[in-house]
């Protein structure tokens, strides 16, 4: 849409700009989204029969979580990890130092 009674030849540059730049839609114009198919139902028999329900936790029968893709985290290498954190948005260089030399060690 472009506005009538412009000087000549701007009504024509506003068309082509729109079609460079397509306008947004208005509000009423939404997007129907789909709504997501429930994965099953909690109370239907497990796809997995053979598979311990401890697979993926660091305790019990099956896999453990390095076997299912989860990493695992010491205290150790978190505290490093957080000190370190610290040292960097602080501008602790003594700091930063004595964690890498510390995070080297694990």
């Amino acid at each position: 849409m472009a506005a009538r009674g412009q000087t000549y030849g701007k009504r024509q540059e506003q068309m082509q700009a729109q079609q460079a730049v397509p306008m947004r839609r208005s509000p009423t114009e939404t997007q129907q989204f789909a709504r997501p198919m429930p994965a099953g139902s909690l109370f239907a028999p497990t796809g997995r029969p053979q598979e311990p329900i401890t697979a993926g936790a660091p305790f019990g029968p099956g896999p453990g979580p390095a076997a299912a893709g989860i990493p695992m985290i010491t205290p150790q290498q978190q505290a490093v990890d957080e000190l370190r954190q610290i040292a960097v948005a602080y501008q602790l260089d003594d700091l930063l130092d004595a964690v890498d030399a510390y995070g080297d060690e694990l």
